[in-house]
């Protein structure tokens, strides 16, 4: 089939006139251009966050030595095996705005010793078991890499700059002989510190002008030890989603002392933060709203990448995501730990298609990362005593690990959109990426909940002479994994695809993440 035919073909399907298709069938065209190789994807894009808060670290990561659930010297057994299986590059502790009340020093030494402070952010006690040792220790049993959060709203510098001694010196020092007191002999690397968190907000209630002077004190006391002191990714607490005034402000201001900015965006259904809208009651207004506020960090990216093109032409700052995900409300009559939520179905799909966003813009955005681990908001783990279920956000970053250090493809997608009231979605979203060994993945999302599409994929510049894929999909968007079904949202292979002249031809379930791999 040529190229004309082909596009005339897609636009009688779209008119709903499709030989030999159910009616409610809909063709889509992809194009991936393996001739026009983009950035790298950072491997950092698929970074977690663990924060002081609720039951994400206590009970969820930690459990202590004495634990009767499985631990390795008192991580949970089954949450560092399901971490490390989906390769986690980066964690993010120990917030959050509970990062901007933290003291370091109330979390080392013995544990029996430690004081018991209370949790200004989340309510309740922190009684600092989990501290710097048990989470360097624990980001590198994974194999992650390390992002500090320091207290800037109600710490100093001098504390920061000794924190920093802490974790990296490898001389004498009377805080070196300390660390190596209680426990470790060699020091920790540090990639990236982060210099306070949400400072228009919970960081301090900032305004810009003030926080970029803070920043730039700060930063100039970030003093690592090592063979490469500049190693370490100094990253300015950035804007709270669309507040490109905030980005204006600290990178006129600070500009060149930062290496990377953050960024927060939740998605919430709603778009109401005191009625954000239930995990996992809900029907297709929800649905779609959920996809479309998801679809939202595209424009978001762009306008605060463009604020900072005006300031760093040559992209040396990199736009880091450093929370982002699905907001629900608790779920009513049930007690539960601060921000503990289910996850549905729905919430693979917005991590899909958010990280298919983040892939557009690798050349700026260089580390994300999605709150939370466990246990809290859209995380990829849930855990009750010794119970443990993978979320459907889990498998999803499973299935897009192939991403991880792949270079960026653009592509080209016809398709018709997802349209439910006055809420229009693409009817495909997509982002493709080449591997070290030359594989191209495509990372595709159906957001119809009850229409499948017979998709037309195509390389060019190159030729696939074989493909595989994997989808996600369950008997409705509603559907949940739970401790006792965990098992309803799981990938399975994907099959029935065929080729001819160089195009392959395949079924994308309703309400479905599909990877393709093509060789």
């Amino acid at each position: 089939m040529t190229a004309r035919s082909l596009f005339s073909f897609l636009l009688l399907s779209w008119a709903g006139v499709c030989v030999g298709q159910p009616a409610y069938a809909v063709d889509a065209q992809v194009v991936v251009h393996a001739d026009r190789p983009g950035a790298v994807i950072r491997p950092e894009i698929y970074g977690q966050f663990a924060e002081q808060l609720g039951h994400g670290i206590d009970q969820g990561i930690w459990v202590g030595e004495a634990s009767a659930i499985p631990n390795i010297k008192g991580y949970r057994k089954d949450v560092v095996d399901a971490l490390k299986a989906i390769h986690v590059p980066v964690i993010r502790w120990p917030g959050g705005c509970f990062a901007d009340e933290y003291h370091w020093r109330d979390g080392i030494g013995p544990r029996g010793q430690r004081p018991v402070r209370r949790n200004l952010s989340w309510g309740g006690e922190e009684n600092n078991a989990f501290g710097t040792h048990e989470f360097m220790d624990f980001a590198e049993l994974i194999g992650a890499k390390t992002y500090i959060g320091v207290n800037v709203g109600g710490g100093t510098a001098r504390e920061m700059s000794d924190w920093l001694e802490y974790l990296t010196a490898d001389g004498q020092s009377s805080i070196a002989r300390e660390r190596r007191a209680n426990g470790r002999d060699k020091p920790w690397k540090v990639a990236y510190l982060g210099i306070g968190n949400e400072a228009w907000g919970c960081g301090g209630h900032m305004r810009p002008a003030y926080y970029a002077d803070l920043y730039r004190q700060f930063a100039t006391f970030v003093h690592p030890s090592g063979d490469d002191p500049s190693a370490i990714v100094r990253v300015a607490s950035g804007a709270n989603a669309d507040d490109v005034a905030w980005t204006e402000g600290v990178m006129s201001a600070a500009g060149e002392l930062i290496d990377a900015y953050g960024v927060h965006y939740y998605t919430l259904p709603t778009q109401d933060w005191k009625k954000k809208g239930s995990a996992t009651d809900f029907g297709e207004t929800e649905w779609i709203a959920t996809l479309h506020g998801a679809l939202h960090m595209d424009d978001l990216l762009n306008r605060h990448s463009a604020i900072m093109d005006k300031y760093d032409p040559k992209k040396r700052v990199a736009l880091v995501v450093d929370e982002w995900g699905n907001w629900y409300d608790p779920q009513p009559g049930v007690a539960s730990p601060p921000l503990y939520q289910q996850n549905s179905l729905r919430d693979a799909l917005t991590a899909a298609m958010t990280l298919n966003i983040f892939h557009a813009h690798a050349d700026r955005v260089r580390m994300a990362n999605i709150a939370q681990m466990v246990n809290v908001l859209q995380a990829m783990i849930l855990t009750d005593q010794k119970r443990m279920v993978l979320t459907p956000t889990y498998h999803v970053f499973d299935m897009y690990q192939v991403f991880q250090g792949a270079t960026s493809l653009p592509l080209d997608v016809r398709a018709p959109d997802y349209v439910f009231g006055n809420v229009h979605v693409p009817g495909v979203q997509a982002s493709a990426g080449r591997d070290a060994a030359g594989v191209v993945h495509v990372g595709l999302v159906n957001p119809s909940p009850d229409k499948p599409v017979r998709l037309h994929v195509r390389l060019s510049g190159a030729q696939a002479k074989s493909i595989k894929g994997r989808v996600l999909t369950a008997p409705a968007i509603t559907s949940i994994n739970t401790f006792d079904h965990p098992g309803v949202v799981k990938p399975e292979p994907l099959a029935g695809m065929s080729s001819s002249g160089g195009e392959w031809v395949l079924s994308l379930p309703p309400r479905s993440v599909v990877v393709l791999d093509m060789r």
